[in-house]
């Protein structure tokens, strides 16, 4: 029986390729994701074990926020010199790190990356664990004068000699690039500037008194846990942050960790749509060989194989099948990995293509998700073969399975179907939007599932409904293109399922981007009420100069500030919320639209009070009146009055969790040395808008890093950000598209195998080669619409439901894109044709004696 198995799975070999191809692409996205993202991390665990200190000390901090506020937490910089005393401190450094800069060239152009990393001004300080060396030029020496990163100074064009402008929130100065540094490690993508140590703090912090840390190295024989022992006693616990070079390595591990989290889930993304797409061809092929090879297993069983035997055979070819895609995509997923290391060097990451890691859990993992892949999809029609007579070996039995009733699958689907009904209404009419999004995610698995077994019971109907013209615009043709379609329920259903879940999933997405772009768009119109807004592109706070300029601006009238602050409050439920509050200046009321349960906009911002969304308080039992204790970054603690409630469609209003808004004083005295993070402004009376916003964009040419944008620019700022998860479904769906072209084109190629007899006495009795490859062709292209139809239909009902989660948060507005739809449907019709091309041809070209011949 071994032999047979693998004589049988070389003598299918072709038509099995199709199938190790889903199997392939599967295992490469897990192996090249998990290559990539160990590769990083070893690389960069390296980088920060080599240029941490022994110990380093930095302003203790124990708010998280992800929104940034411009202020720099600094410390004495004579902490150095106390803790150069301290016994086992060989010596200790006051460093200077800032990245709340912009740096332009001569032409007004920001030398920063444009990938979103930072741009660093740092102090010059050579030591062992220095990131770089100076290549050309010469160190910086006194106010004036910098050094700039060779990658930096490459992709900018940028030489010793030119001039530079930094923007830094102490004021803009200028400097001459005296001299190059290059990387002696990875390239973390960052642009960085080096001043000297003299003046860095005075021009970065705006007082050489203060530094951002303290790097402390400790003396021969002394370990990096007792010098942190020795200093934490001199410094005493809750002031400083104290930490080794570990301890700080893992720290920056983390934070890294969220962007190497990001890649590899989306690719596990992709590897799982190959994975869940290839699981239907799988299926599809082995059932499609077993029922071709009803009298092949007969006669086996005829001659004393048992049914445990021949289940044994068709699971040995599957893990056959499943052991030369695992090893062909852990391949494909080393050279995917190798282009994605080389593709971070495109966006400034270089990172050594010689040091790419490949640990053991690589292959045992593509191998396990090959493997297992295969062998589950294969299980079933395993069974069923060995469900096979010994007496079929005597008959010219028809294809299994294609009269065989659907009681079974109308029963499962139809419990299944309910099911997912019930937790798609139950999250439409939840009020709560956690359990809105769970009963979301069991509703869309569940109806996935329904649909998929249920598939072939709607086969008959759609397919009669969808190519209910064929005859009368292709004849005799057309009618047997359709009739062959619904020949097989259970093979059509299969092979239009590998289509239907990608298009399901870019249905409800479509939907649900659209939903909320209209409603961000009736919010802006709501509550933007200002002429322009003056904002960073990355969303960063900017230096004071940049509101200075703005108010100098002839034609401005209302210039209203934001600002932002972290801060932990402790509210009347005994709860303590880390959230990020929003300061502004007086006149919010001329520039934006606010609407209250309680109090008003002078209530909010006046001294000692705080703002809060209606429905956050409702939750926490704040009322207003109620004095909530408020921590500020550093330590600093106050009890602020509530003293207005929001009652905005966005739920949150102006803040992030918990709608959080005050005066801008209150800001500044908690988080002093923050920056404004936008600016609302309007035009004075008798100044048109066009002539402003050129007098803005005039003034603010200097700074590169801000823009003036109004309402349509806010608009299409957005889409924008949507369109990228858009874009993202788009790449998952066009993956699944190509393996259900590669599911379409094994059905059809294994069909015409099935059917060379039959198509060799339609030829004989007068069908021309053209008309047969049109009737392969209809009947791809009906199988094709039939699974986006299908899919289209499920995911329009998943973005309506997850519109109604969405709604829960105040977007409201609910939009179907039915450009998107219907171009789905027409480009399915030509996956169809694309699909039938191979296999049409084939058949075409068969010889037609052979053919009436063939057993």
């Amino acid at each position: 029986m071994l032999k047979a198995a693998l004589r049988s799975f070389l003598a299918h070999k072709g038509r099995l390729l199709l199938s190790a191809l889903a199997v392939v692409l599967s295992v490469a996205f897990v192996a090249g994701s998990l290559i990539f993202s160990d590769t990083v991390s070893r690389t960069f665990d390296r980088l920060f074990a080599s240029s941490s200190a022994d110990v380093t000390v930095s302003p203790r901090d124990d708010l998280e926020s992800s929104v940034p506020t411009g202020a720099v937490q600094t410390v004495p910089a004579s902490l150095a010199g106390r803790l150069a005393r301290v016994a086992g401190v060989e010596s200790a450094h006051p460093d200077v790190e800032v990245e709340n800069i912009t740096v332009v060239d001569g032409d007004n152009e920001s030398v920063g990356p444009t990938t979103g990393a930072p741009t660093i001004a740092v102090d010059w300080y050579v030591s062992e664990r220095s990131v770089v060396e100076l290549t050309s030029g010469r160190t910086p020496r006194g106010d004036g004068e910098a050094v700039l990163d060779a990658d930096t100074a490459d992709a900018r064009g940028v030489e010793i000699g030119d001039t530079l402008s930094v923007h830094a929130r102490p004021g803009t100065f200028r400097v001459e690039v005296v001299g190059v540094a290059t990387f002696t490690t990875t390239n973390p993508g960052a642009a960085l500037v080096f001043l000297d140590p003299e003046v860095a703090a005075a021009r970065l912090l705006g007082s050489a008194d203060r530094a951002t840390s303290v790097s402390v190295d400790a003396a021969p024989g002394v370990t990096d846990a007792e010098l942190k022992r020795r200093v934490t006693a001199e410094l005493g616990t809750g002031t400083y942050d104290v930490e080794t070079a570990d301890e700080q390595a893992r720290t920056a591990a983390d934070e890294l960790g969220g962007f190497l989290d990001v890649i590899k889930y989306v690719m596990l993304g992709f590897a799982g749509i190959a994975v869940l797409v290839g699981v239907f061809l799988i299926v599809n092929t082995f059932s499609m060989l077993i029922a071709q090879r009803t009298r092949e297993l007969g006669l086996l069983r005829a001659l004393g194989a048992d049914r445990r035997q021949v289940r044994r055979s068709v699971l040995t070819e599957a893990v056959l099948l499943g052991l030369v895609g695992s090893t062909l995509g852990l391949a494909a997923g080393i050279g995917l990995a190798f282009g994605l290391i080389r593709l971070m060097g495109v966006f400034g990451m270089n990172l050594k293509t010689t040091e790419m890691v490949i640990g053991w859990a690589t292959p045992v993992t593509a191998y396990v998700v090959g493997v297992g892949v295969t062998f589950v999809a294969a299980y079933l029609p395993a069974r069923r073969a060995a469900g096979v007579s010994p007496m079929a070996a005597l008959a010219d039995a028809e294809v299994a399975g294609v009269g065989r009733p659907l009681r079974v699958r109308a029963v499962v689907g139809s419990v299944v179907g309910a099911l997912g009904a019930a937790a798609l209404i139950g999250c439409v009419t939840s009020g709560e939007t956690s359990a809105a999004a769970s009963l979301l995610g069991l509703g869309v698995v569940l109806t996935l599932i329904a649909t998929v077994i249920a598939g072939p019971l709607l086969v008959r109907p759609v397919i009669r409904v969808l190519g209910a013209a064929f005859p009368a615009l292709f004849g005799p043709v057309g009618r047997m293109s359709q009739r062959n379609a619904l020949r097989n329920p259970r093979r059509t259903g299969a092979t239009a399922a590998a289509l239907m879940v990608g298009l399901a999933l870019v249905g409800g997405m479509s939907v649900a981007s659209a939903s909320m772009s209209r409603s961000f768009d009736e919010q802006i119109d709501k509550t933007l009420g200002a002429d322009f807004v003056v904002q960073s592109a990355t969303f960063m706070p900017f230096a004071q100069e940049v509101t200075d300029r703005v108010r100098d601006t002839e034609g401005v009238g209302l210039v209203v500030r934001q600002r932002f602050a972290p801060v932990a409050v402790r509210l009347p439920d005994g709860e303590r919320i880390e959230t990020t509050a929003a300061g502004y200046d007086d006149g919010v009321d001329d520039v934006a639209r606010v609407t209250y349960a309680s109090g008003d906009t002078a209530a909010a911002l006046a001294d000692g009070a705080l703002a809060m969304d209606a429905g956050f308080a409702g939750e926490h039992d704040v009322r207003v009146g109620s004095t909530v204790p408020v921590e500020f970054p550093g330590g600093k603690r106050t009890e602020l009055t509530v003293t207005a409630l929001t009652d905005m469609e966005g739920g949150e209003g102006f803040g992030m969790r918990g709608g959080l808004f005050l005066g801008i004083a209150t800001v500044e005295e908690y988080v002093p040395g923050g920056q404004d993070s936008a600016l609302y402004v309007n035009a004075a009376a008798g100044t048109g808008a066009d002539g402003l916003r050129d007098r803005l964009e005039t003034a603010l040419d200097p700074y590169p890093q801000v823009q003036v944008r109004d309402q349509a620019d806010y608009k299409e700022l957005v889409h924008d950000q949507i369109a990228v998860l858009l874009y993202l479904v788009y790449a998952l769906l066009g993956l699944a598209i190509v393996i259900a072209v590669l599911g379409v084109v094994n059905t059809l190629a294994l069909s015409v195998v099935e059917r060379t007899r039959e198509i060799g006495l339609l030829r004989a009795i007068g069908l021309a080669r053209r008309q047969l490859r049109r009737m392969i062709r209809l009947e791809s292209v009906v199988i094709a619409v039939f699974g986006a139809v299908l899919g289209l239909a499920l995911g329009l009902v998943w973005g309506l439901c997850v519109q109604q989660v969405l709604a829960l948060q105040g977007m409201t507005a609910l939009a179907v894109p039915w450009g998107t739809v219907v171009a789905v449907v027409i480009g399915s019709a030509v996956v169809g044709i694309a699909a039938a091309l191979l296999p049409a041809l084939r058949a075409s070209r068969m010889n037609v004696l052979e053919a009436i011949a063939h057993e």
